[in-house]
């Protein structure tokens, strides 16, 4: 099992930045792929950014390109996203999750979620 804890969400003006966190705990492993998701209240859950386990490779939908930065810190076992010039469309609740092998788009495949930190964006 794995447990993961996303941090850093809050309250912040339109262009604004914030960094997420998820921190990951039991038996984790350096060839995890990690994503983070986000969904909206009455929307579907969509794919952020991911990164692969080496963070060689990373993905991002094209909404956040050049906004959002993923990473990852192998020593601590956790994975920031960087967010910059945030947008009211940005707001909605973050998930990182975990998949053994590549990096993926899908929620589908992965295999361990955390419960979320909410990010809201205002005037």
């Amino acid at each position: 099992q794995v447990q993961l804890v996303e941090s850093g969400g809050g309250l912040v003006q339109v262009g604004g930045s914030l960094r997420l966190s998820c921190a990951a705990s039991g038996r984790t492993s350096s060839f995890w792929a990690v994503g983070w998701f986000r969904q909206a209240p009455g929307k579907e859950r969509e794919f952020v950014a991911a990164t692969s386990a080496s963070g060689d490779a990373r993905g991002y939908r094209d909404s956040v390109k050049g906004r959002f930065t993923i990473s990852r810190d192998a020593a601590t076992n956790t994975v920031y996203l960087q967010m910059n010039s945030l947008k009211f469309e940005d707001s909605a609740r973050y998930y990182c999750a975990y998949k053994q092998g590549g990096l993926r788009m899908e929620g589908s495949v992965y295999d361990y979620w955390g419960r979320g930190t909410q990010v809201t964006v205002s005037s």
